[in-house]
C-alpha cells in the first residue's frame, strides 16, 4: 500500500486530497488527459477557492503526480505512469472493500521489538501495522484475524518481528480481544455519519450530482484505511458497514453517468 494514498485518504479534506479523488474517479480512464482548467473547475465545485485549486494542481505537477503539455497558452494534464498505477491500486482497494469477510477462527499475531532509542522507527512500523488492519494488545503484540496479511508487513534493522498463527484459548474471550485491539465505537460513528450524509442526499442538476458523487467517493475511500475489516462473525449484528457499503454501491451507480458527463463537459 502506498503511503501517499493512505495519507491523502484519511487526512484533512485539503484541495490536494480532493484532487486525488478527482484524478482517480474521472481522469484515470482518460488516456488523452484534460485541460488544466477542468481540474481547477472541478475543485471549485467541491468547495475550494480558485487559488487553492490552482495551487493544488501546480504542486501535484511539481511533485510528479501529473505531467503537463503546453498547447498554445493552455496546458493538457495527464497522469504520470506512477500515479496511474497508484490510483489503479487504490480503486481496486476502494471498490472491493465492504464485501462480507469469512473467517476460519485463526489469528495472526505479531511481536514487534524495536530498541528504545529508535522511537521514530517504532512509530513508522506501528503506523504501518495499523494501516494494514492490525490492532495493538500492548507490549509490542499486534493481532489480526486476517492470517494472509503477513505479506503486508515489512521491517528494517534493528527492529525485529516474530509472527504466530493461533487460535484463542479458554482464557479471556473474543469480545475482550476486539475491545482492546480496536476502537469500534469510533468506527461505528464514522459509518453512521456516512449513511446519514449520503442516505438523504438528493442532488439536482449535473454540477450538483458531480459534486455529490465525488464527495461520496472521497468519504468512502478512507474506510479501507481505518477499518480493520473484521469478519462478520466478530462484529455486532447491527454493525453498520454492510449498510454503508450497500448505500455506496447504490448511490455510486445512480450518479455515475451524470457525474461523468459533467466532467466531460468541463474537459471540453
Amino acid at each position: 500500500m502506498n503511503d501517499v494514498l493512505r495519507r491523502r485518504s484519511v487526512g484533512a479534506p485539503a484541495a490536494r486530497s480532493t484532487l486525488l479523488t478527482v484524478l482517480g474517479e474521472y481522469l484515470l480512464p482518460r488516456a488523452d488527459g484534460v485541460w488544466q482548467e477542468a481540474l481547477i473547475a472541478s475543485l471549485q465545485l467541491l468547495g475550494h477557492t480558485p487559488s487553492a485549486a490552482r495551487q493544488a494542481v501546480v504542486r501535484s505537477t511539481r511533485e510528479g503526480w501529473l505531467e503537463g503539455e503546453r498547447v498554445g497558452r493552455r496546458s493538457r494534464m495527464r497522469l504520470t505512469p506512477a500515479t496511474a498505477e497508484l490510483l489503479r491500486d487504490g480503486a481496486r482497494r476502494i471498490y472491493a472493500f465492504g464485501e462480507p469477510v469469512s473467517w476460519d477462527g485463526r489469528w495472526l499475531l505479531l511481536v514487534l521489538r524495536v530498541p528504545e532509542p529508535r522511537r521514530e522507527l517504532r512509530h513508522r512500523l506501528t503506523t504501518q501495522l495499523a494501516w494494514a488492519g492490525f490492532g495493538s494488545l500492548g507490549g509490542g503484540l499486534w493481532i489480526t484475524p486476517h492470517v494472509d496479511r503477513e505479506a503486508l508487513v515489512s521491517t528494517e534493522a534493528p527492529a525485529q518481528l516474530l509472527s504466530f498463527r493461533a487460535e484463542l484459548g479458554a482464557l479471556g474471550g473474543t469480545a475482550r480481544v476486539i475491545g482492546e485491539a480496536w476502537d469500534l465505537p469510533v468506527l461505528r460513528e464514522h459509518y453512521e455519519q456516512f449513511v446519514a450524509d449520503f442516505g438523504r442526499a438528493r442532488p439536482r442538476g449535473a454540477a450538483a450530482t458531480f459534486a455529490t458523487q465525488t464527495a461520496l467517493v472521497h468519504a468512502w475511500r478512507r474506510f479501507p484505511f481505518v477499518d480493520p475489516d473484521l469478519p462478520d462473525d466478530l462484529l455486532p449484528r447491527d454493525w453498520p458497514r454492510r449498510r454503508a457499503h450497500r448505500l455506496f454501491r447504490e448511490r455510486h451507480e445512480r450518479w455515475a453517468d451524470a457525474a461523468q458527463a459533467h466532467f466531460e463537459a468541463l474537459a471540453r
